[in-house]
């Protein structure tokens, strides 16, 4: 059995807890174990503020200006979370946590850590270009279940 869903949401800071909870409440019904639920949630809170912040413009398949789209897909022993905005993509330095950006962020600086953080939390992550289409961060990790999960891979 699998579980997916897809969400067109604004790009409003309140749009950020009702992905989240949405994916939380997906999760602990399917009965994945609730601390690779956590690290998911904030992965995908990340990538969330990250269109909200950046994702402005229009597109094709995401909802026009202002939107953003949020999927995830549980599917046998693996969660994967894409979030696709309209907006100018991502440097042309590429995105993520490279040493050297690491080394340009102040100690005390209160954005640019979401990236990484989605790296550290997640098995396996892609930032993609959409050339006039907006950026795409898709990344996936595989699950555990509780004793009890209604999915639980065999």
């Amino acid at each position: 059995m699998s579980i997916w869903w897809s969400l067109h949401l604004r790009r409003e800071a309140a749009s950020i807890p009702l992905a989240r909870r949405l994916l939380m409440g997906t999760m602990e019904t399917a009965g994945v174990d609730p601390d690779i639920s956590f690290d998911l949630s904030v992965a995908l809170s990340e990538a969330c503020a990250n269109a909200v912040e950046h994702g402005g413009g229009q597109g094709p398949g995401t909802g026009g200006a202002g939107a953003y789209r949020v999927t995830a897909y549980l599917d046998g022993e693996r969660c994967r979370i894409e979030v696709a905005d309209s907006g100018p993509g991502f440097p042309a330095r590429g995105a993520g946590c490279a040493h050297t950006r690491a080394e340009r962020l102040p100690a005390l600086a209160e954005s640019g850590r979401g990236l990484c953080l989605i790296e550290q939390l997640a098995d396996h992550v892609h930032f993609a270009n959409r050339p006039g289409r907006g950026a795409v961060v898709s990344f996936d990790k595989i699950l555990k279940w509780r004793e009890d999960a209604l999915l639980k891979v065999s």
